[in-house]
């Protein structure tokens, strides 16, 4: 298909006008949102459109570490690749690119490079770089927002003649980006436009499957009017069902709009589609999430109104179910009351209702929160002996507690019995951010920089938050020189700085009277952008606002 003919129809909505399959086919979508997150899924799991899984590689573990070691925006990425001998292939491609999805420069250098690698032995009828590979990058540049990039690659693969095609998967990435940018209007022409690129034919058979997706996103990032919107367009060729009033009721209490949720459950039960468990589970969590729980009055009218639900549900013949629980006990948590959050534990159990690993980091996060650091650790070896496994976000429960505490030689023995106790468990970005906040705030700088060498060792950081907590805490510390260094490396890498973080930057030199630093930093980072740009001179990349 002629790359013009897919650039016209781009940034302009198209309808498709064919008879559509009237049942839908719902899925939860691949957000990023927190896994741990009581509140249910709108809809059930059907073939996710997902990118390739992180797995272990110890061979794209070293790649990532030669790119970012070696990675210099003055320089060719060949040259150290040449350098030390490197062999692709499609997975080790993709394993690179994922553990760069925190370094979009270091990962379109790399990507460019692959795309005139000449492979040794002789190349096998499948290209290095799939379609898996350009999803992933396409997903790494939308996350710093540069879209246009992102269209100049998918019609780069339109226009090739290998296997490489745009899939559905590609969509879902561009289209969930945009909408967690804010860019609704844009997400919703790029759904209409899947067909030119995938084939009329497959949009159509597959048309209520990517449009419960497209609400499904919009009503995961607060976009709820936008999703009503489209779905009023669309409600005459499609038969509405219990899923997809699930998604609009979801959309309706995550905007704190119980009221609206509540009318199109009502409409749901007039127009005869019956309610699920999901269905309830999604009122109940809008009841009980963004409730107001002090004074004890306002907890106490959230409880009757949950418990309410819950005798709607019996009446109706369904049973509440682990998701119902743990977002109840997520009420007890947030208000602080460990003690009931114990008891409904053991009530849970004694139903046979086996508790999930949300409902115990609910229970963990309150004893935390409450200072019953002992009873916490009590639960969790407990999780462990009942076969749930804790996740980093558990961990972040009490590593939170010692943040509020000051107790920066607690939160780091804690780190380390995490490390040596638990191989299989790794920290998340998030548990890396806690610590080097808490260290940097308290001062214990050592801890700090031990903290930075294990996220950069362990290949999945520093992303924008690190640096920026990093960057901030040396300006307020008046080290001026190493938060330049820091700031520079941060561009270099991709990260488009928050406004905030160069305004402090800025201001803390010019009152240094370091005016000679602040324009070698000016003129550094106009270097780099001159040549990042004749770098990519083929790409569409948009400057930071500095």
């Amino acid at each position: 298909m002629a790359a013009a003919a897919a650039v016209s129809h781009i940034f302009r909505p198209r309808f498709s006008s064919a008879k559509i399959t009237l049942q839908l086919k719902l899925f939860h979508s691949f957000s990023d949102s927190e896994q741990l997150d009581p509140s249910p899924a709108p809809c059930a799991a059907m073939e996710k459109p997902c990118l390739p899984a992180l797995q272990n590689s110890p061979e794209a573990d070293s790649l990532c570490q030669v790119l970012i070691r070696h990675h210099n925006p003055f320089h060719h990425m060949e040259s150290s690749l040449q350098l030390y001998g490197i062999s692709l292939s499609p997975p080790l491609i993709h394993q690179t690119l994922l553990r760069l999805n925190h370094q979009s420069k270091i990962a379109l250098a790399f990507f460019k490079y692959t795309q005139s690698h000449k492979p040794s032995p002789p190349p096998s009828s499948s290209p290095l770089l799939d379609t898996a590979a350009y999803n992933i990058i396409i997903d790494i540049l939308c996350k710093v927002r540069q879209f246009d990039v992102a269209w100049q690659l998918i019609l780069q693969m339109d226009s090739q003649e290998s296997g490489s095609k745009p899939d559905f998967t590609t969509f879902f990435v561009l289209i969930r980006r945009l909408i967690s940018a804010g860019m609704t209007r844009t997400a919703v022409r790029a759904f209409y436009d899947i067909g030119i690129f995938i084939g009329n034919d497959a949009f159509e058979s597959s048309f209520s499957f990517c449009f419960s997706y497209l609400l499904d996103t919009l009503c995961k990032y607060g976009y709820v009017k936008v999703a009503v919107e489209v779905f009023n367009k669309e409600k005459y060729r499609l038969e509405a069902d219990t899923k997809l009033y699930t998604i609009l009721i979801y959309g309706w209490c995550k905007v704190g709009r119980i009221d609206m949720g509540r009318k199109f459950f009502g409409e749901m039960l007039e127009r005869g589609i019956g309610a699920n468990v999901v269905t309830y589970n999604v009122l109940l969590n809008g009841i009980c999430r963004r409730a107001s729980l002090h004074p004890d009055g306002r907890f106490e009218r959230v409880i009757r109104e949950a418990e309410e639900v819950f005798d709607e549900m019996r009446e109706r013949g369904l049973e509440p179910d682990v998701t119902s629980y743990s977002i109840l006990l997520h009420v007890y948590s947030r208000a602080h009351k460990p003690q009931l959050c114990l008891d409904k534990l053991v009530m849970m159990k004694e139903k046979g209702i086996g508790p999930s690993l949300a409902t115990y980091t609910s229970v963990v996060k309150c004893l935390c929160s409450c200072g019953r650091m002992d009873d916490a650790k009590e639960l969790l070896n407990e999780m462990v002996r009942c076969g749930v496994t804790p996740t980093a976000e558990t961990y972040n429960c009490f590593f939170k507690e010692y943040r509020g505490r000051k107790d920066a030689e607690g939160a780091m023995n804690f780190y380390k019995r995490m490390k040596e106790e638990d191989s299989l468990l790794s920290p998340d970005m998030h548990t890396y951010n806690i610590l080097l906040g808490t260290f940097l705030k308290l001062g214990k700088m050592g801890l700090a920089w031990e903290i930075w060498d294990d996220m950069n060792t362990s290949g999945i950081g520093p992303d924008l938050d690190a640096y920026t907590i990093l960057v901030h805490a040396l300006c307020e510390k008046r080290r001026w020189r190493r938060a330049c260094e820091y700031f520079v490396e941060m561009i270099e890498k991709g990260f488009l700085p928050q406004k905030i973080t160069f305004e402090t930057l800025y201001r803390g030199l010019i009152q240094a009277d370091m005016l000679r630093t602040w324009r070698r930093l000016k003129k550094k980072l106009e270097e780099e952008s001159i040549t990042f740009s004749s770098e990519f001179k083929e790409y569409h990349l948009k400057p930071y606002n500095r």
